[in-house]
């Protein structure tokens, strides 16, 4: 069941929400402004509507896979065992991991798309509703990070990152759970990894700040 269900996340992860609103009106994400799939580059090619549509959908890919786990399959957790090792664990905990781990299976399918031949976006939306699933409080303080660095940066990637790195520690500060940091640091790692051409170019300042179309 376990696997089905970690199998049905990553499905549900993987429809590609800005992808499919700019197809609708005729576009191709990949091949306008920075080719990315995300509500950022939405954004810039088609104008807020679309946007807000296509962050909205991304962050529910992240929020409802938990969450219907949660509700669903209560009784579910994942139990470390055996006869070498044995870790007692408190059945919040498991719950914790296993929405968790839910919620990653989630981010991967937006990453690498089943239906983009694996490919996909940089899953800060859908890493953001997962986050708002296991602790909404850090999540928010997390997204006020984001606002606060976009709006003296200007650059949308440099604000993700921000916001991720600073996701565990936000949990430590308001929301203390080892599960939850674990997942938190596994989510910022993946952040990071989807990033690494950004952060290139913001070594090296040759990456864009953000602009709508026509400016």
């Amino acid at each position: 069941m376990i696997v089905a269900l970690l199998f049905a996340a990553f499905l549900f992860g993987s429809i590609p929400t800005g992808y499919v609103i700019a197809m609708i009106k005729g576009v191709d994400l990949r091949k306008v402004g920075s080719g990315n799939i995300g509500a950022t580059n939405v954004l810039r090619a088609m104008g807020k509507g679309a946007a807000i549509i296509t962050l909205a959908g991304d962050v529910l890919k992240g929020v409802i896979p938990v969450l219907a786990v949660r509700y669903f399959y209560p009784n579910t957790g994942i139990q470390f065992s055996g006869q070498l090792v044995s870790i007692p664990l408190q059945i919040t905990d498991t719950r914790v991991a296993f929405e968790g781990v839910i919620g990653l299976a989630a981010i991967l399918g937006h990453n690498f798309s089943i239906f983009l031949k694996f490919k996909g976006g940089k899953g800060v939306a859908t890493s953001l509703g997962v986050a708002l699933a296991l602790s909404p409080h850090a999540a928010l303080m997390a997204a006020t990070a984001w606002l606060l660095t976009f709006r003296v940066s200007g650059y949308s990637s440099l604000s993700g990152l921000v916001a991720f790195a600073s996701f565990p520690f936000c949990i430590y500060i308001i929301d203390y759970s080892a599960e939850k940091i674990a997942i938190a640091v596994i989510i910022a790692a993946l952040i990071f990894i989807t990033h690494r051409g950004n952060i290139k170019r913001l070594i090296t300042g040759k990456e864009n700040k953000f602009m709508r179309k026509g400016k």
